[in-house]
């Protein structure tokens, strides 16, 4: 039979790049709120807790208690970020310069929260009541609490890097 060439039906468009623009999206919402919050906890929060507070037992209290729950926020995110990342890049995500600063990040919080953080809490509670920066445990806190400051910078650091990262990468 001649006639017209016969007509396959249209094929939909792939919803491929409709998901990574979304996994795109996903991604910057995650780095916005975990390097944000660290950045706004670390560097505006705590230190107005302590200018402000009329004790520093209460004021390193609530801050202990923010550092904590963006631990948990950065954990949350970094896993979140690694596999979005791992699903879209397969075997190449380690080797993908992002994933290697969530990671690193992320093993920097756990390192913090579940390492350092510890042995702060166990220092102060040798000698609760009593403020610990006025007890026999003051040089061991100040030289923790100068890691865990440490650790807290360097993070802070990926981070920034990992913005910057993310803002090339998407424009």
């Amino acid at each position: 039979m001649k006639g017209k060439p016969r007509r396959s039906p249209p094929v939909p468009p792939s919803p491929i790049p409709r998901l990574y623009k979304f996994a795109d999206y996903l991604e910057s919402v995650l780095v916005t709120l975990w390097v944000g919050g660290m950045w706004a906890i670390g560097y505006l929060v705590a230190p107005m807790l302590f200018a402000t507070l009329p004790e520093r037992m209460l004021a390193g209290a609530v801050a202990g208690k923010l550092f904590g729950g963006i631990a948990w926020t950065g954990i949350a995110c970094a896993m979140s970020l690694l596999v979005l990342r791992a699903l879209r890049l397969r075997a190449a995500a380690t080797g993908d310069r992002q994933f290697r600063v969530v990671a690193a990040m992320l093993a920097l919080t756990l390192a913090g929260h579940f390492g350092v953080q510890p042995v702060l809490q166990r220092l102060k509670d040798e000698v609760a009541p009593a403020p610990v920066m006025e007890s026999r445990n003051r040089d061991a806190f100040g030289r923790w609490h100068g890691a865990s400051s440490g650790i807290y910078l360097v993070q802070s650091l990926l981070g920034l890097a990992l913005v910057a990262m993310r803002s090339r990468s998407v424009s």
